[in-house]
């Protein structure tokens, strides 16, 4: 980012850190994106800098860090301030910064879900679980795409909604993170550690799950053996359960815009898009397909 553009992204910084009584000086810009990230390494703090209009989202995310303290989940930990804040319309949390950390493994993952999906459905107002937030707007931007492919995703969209309203009964609805994959279920030196909760929510277990089942049956990103020991460390397969094609349909959705998308803007980006859309299409064959991660 150039110097004039980080600026007012500084500025924000500086503002909503004089409000909770924290010093910016040596602070580092982690990601200056949408969402912005800084380091305030004398102080071992991540402050995290949300688009405007989140604020909802922002104080949500706080409420479901401190009852995952309360619980006693590894998940990352709120700074002991008031929070969030406002600053410059955008609201502002700050988070204790974790030590060196790298993708969790899939039992990780299994791990953190099974102690999640235990709680009892906490007394909060997390909204339910919507699999197909942002798809509409990802696709308008997605500009890039062929005229023919935009408008069969639309058409895939449409379908897998109406299965999602008419679904096969599950376990019973709880809490769950919404955006469960190893990036965001991660491994540091003392254990796995569950981060990113903007999009927890009350909804099926069986979302959570999801992810890791098609990341094995869909992308090939982990093997056989290690899925088998992701089921046997979290209990089930949810492989077996009637429904499992629709809610993996929703996630291989989200997986294809996103990348549709950021490849508007990215055009290194803009032949895996594609490749992802082909796959579903049928014009690569059968599952597993070889998806490269964007970003």
């Amino acid at each position: 980012m150039t110097t004039s553009a980080a600026a007012p992204a500084r500025q924000t910084l500086e503002l909503a850190c004089s409000a909770v009584g924290l010093d910016t000086d040596g602070a580092e810009p982690v990601r200056l994106a949408e969402n912005q990230i800084w380091r305030l390494p004398g102080q071992q703090v991540i402050v995290r800098i949300a688009r405007s209009g989140q604020g909802a989202a922002a104080g949500r995310e706080a409420r479901v860090a401190r009852w995952l303290a309360e619980n006693d989940v590894p998940a990352v930990r709120l700074v002991d301030v008031e929070q969030p804040v406002e600053a410059d319309g955008r609201p502002v949390t700050f988070w204790k910064e974790l030590p060196p950390h790298e993708h969790g493994t899939p039992g990780d993952v299994a791990q953190l879900l099974r102690q999640l999906h235990a709680l009892p459905a906490p007394d909060l107002e997390l909204g339910y679980l919507d699999p197909f937030v942002r798809i509409t707007e990802r696709l308008q931007a997605a500009t890039t795409l062929h005229k023919a492919d935009r408008s069969w995703l639309h058409g895939l969209h449409q379908d897998l909604a109406a299965a999602w309203a008419a679904r096969p009964a599950g376990r019973p609805d709880c809490a769950v993170h919404g955006d469960a994959w190893p990036g965001n279920l991660i491994r540091t030196a003392s254990g796995p550690v569950m981060m990113d909760l903007e999009r927890f929510s009350l909804g099926p277990p069986e979302w959570d799950l999801v992810s890791t089942a098609v990341r094995t049956r869909t992308t090939g990103a982990v093997t056989a053996t290690e899925y088998e020991e992701f089921c046997a460390a979290y209990g089930s397969d949810v492989t077996d359960w009637p429904g499992y094609e629709i809610l993996a349909g929703a996630r291989e959705l989200r997986m294809v815009t996103y990348a549709a998308q950021h490849a508007a803007s990215n055009p290194e980006w803009a032949g895996q898009a594609q490749h992802r859309i082909d796959c579903l299409r049928g014009r690569r064959g059968p599952r597993p397909w070889n998806w490269k991660g964007i970003m």
